[in-house]
């Protein structure tokens, strides 16, 4: 162990210490505060760590364990290494070679971390990105982030605001809504079920209750014709970001191009709050049809880097 390095796993006795510095971090978001993290306990095994200079918290690693294996916690978009604004690279360097010891020490094998979009720091937190070379780290995965950056002119493709422009007068009811039911049960899971075969990460109960635990956070958008729901975005806002964590639409929806209306219109509105960046998520697998309307939508395209370090 490097001298007056401590990690120490995390227990339930730091859970205002873990929360406290997540809120000072240059790199945290809501999705590491120990509630959101643990609604799905169930399904994770915790190994996440705190590291001390002498008595002083500066750093966090969220994250669980499967096997002899440590992940960047899985039930989360997002991981890495959590750092305070006034660490410097050298502190860095050091406390990453201090989780390995201490993974070391506890018959770990490897390490598998992902990063921080730089879009959710608020403060540049590239030490890791950097330092975990000197870890033998190597990328084994790479996705592509497709982001909006209020800071720039809006570049919506001509054709989408085509669209937008002329079903302003359609009748299109746009809401914020407490009760995520609707979107759930008659548009989000019927929609990944015939499209992907698969379920949402959360289910209606876990979204319901992340959102009375969260909600300055977690909002939801619908968009309806009639009084009939056509769409819906889910909204989870951390510092300086709004995410669209769920996107569907319905096929009465598709017709209408219900969801990028509720996607411009939402665009539009968090600029006027003056949020710094839209995040539309990930794009894997040579998805280009999915990359294209983010692109179309304004999105740039930012990476996201995965990493493994043997121990």
């Amino acid at each position: 162990m490097l001298p007056n390095y401590t990690v120490k796993k995390y227990t339930k006795e730091a859970y205002s210490s873990w929360n406290d510095f997540i809120k000072n971090s240059k790199n945290g978001t809501f999705l590491f505060h120990r509630e959101f993290m643990e609604y799905h306990a169930d399904r994770f095994q915790d190994f996440s760590v705190m590291i001390y200079n002498d008595k002083t918290l500066i750093g966090l690693f969220p994250a669980n364990i499967v096997d002899n294996i440590i992940y960047s916690h899985q039930g989360l978009t997002y991981g890495g290494l959590l750092l305070l604004d006034s660490i410097g690279g050298e502190k860095v360097r050091n406390i990453l070679f201090a989780i390995v010891n201490f993974y070391k020490k506890n018959q770990i094998q490897t390490i598998f971390i992902k990063s921080i979009p730089i879009f959710y720091h608020t403060k540049p937190a590239h030490e890791f990105t950097f330092f975990v070379s000197d870890l033998g780290g190597n990328i084994y995965e790479r996705h592509l982030n497709l982001a909006i950056d209020y800071r720039l002119p809006l570049r919506i493709h001509k054709s989408k605001l085509k669209n937008y422009e002329k079903r302003k007068n359609l009748g299109f009811s746009i809401e914020e809504t407490l009760d995520f039911s609707g979107f759930w049960n008659k548009v989000l899971i019927p929609r990944l079920a015939k499209k992907h075969k698969t379920l949402p990460v959360h289910s209606l109960e876990e979204i319901s209750l992340l959102k009375n635990k969260f909600p300055e956070f977690i909002k939801q958008y619908t968009i309806r014709l009639e009084g009939r729901i056509l769409a819906g975005i889910t909204i989870f806002i951390s510092n300086q970001v709004v995410k669209s964590q769920y996107g569907a639409v319905t096929n009465e929806g598709e017709k209408h191009r219900a969801l990028d209306f509720l996607f411009i219109s939402l665009i539009k509105k968090y600029k006027e709050l003056e949020f710094v960046f839209f995040d539309m998520g990930t794009v894997t697998e040579d998805n280009f049809g999915l990359l294209k309307q983010k692109e179309e939508l304004g999105c740039e395209i930012y990476t996201q880097d995965f990493y493994r370090v043997e121990v």
